[in-house]
C-alpha cells in the first residue's frame, strides 16, 4: 500500500477497531499517538499486530518507537509494503 493518504485511513480505521473510544480526528499525526488517543500498550501491540497481519509487512519490535505517530507509522509502513 504505497499511496500515503489510503494509508493513513486504513490505519486511522484499524484504530477505531482497536479502541472505538478513540477521537482520530482530531489526532495530530506528528505527535504520539499513544498519548493523543490514550492509548494503553496492549492497544498499541494489538494495532500493530493487525497491520501486520492485514497488510503482510513485518514489523519488528525494535522498531516500536519509531513508529509512534501517525506519520511515522505511514512511511514506515509504506516503504515496506508493495
Amino acid at each position: 500500500m504505497k499511496d500515503k493518504e489510503t494509508l493513513t485511513r486504513f490505519l486511522l480505521e484499524q484504530i477505531q477497531t482497536i479502541a472505538p473510544d478513540s477521537d482520530t480526528e482530531s489526532l495530530d499525526p506528528d505527535e504520539d499517538m499513544r498519548d493523543e488517543l490514550d492509548l494503553d500498550s496492549m492497544d498499541f501491540l494489538r494495532l500493530l499486530e493487525s497491520i501486520s497481519k492485514q497488510l503482510n509487512v513485518n514489523i519488528p519490535e525494535v522498531d516500536y518507537n519509531k513508529i509512534t505517530t501517525l506519520n511515522n507509522m505511514v512511511s514506515y509502513i509504506s516503504e515496506r509494503t508493495i
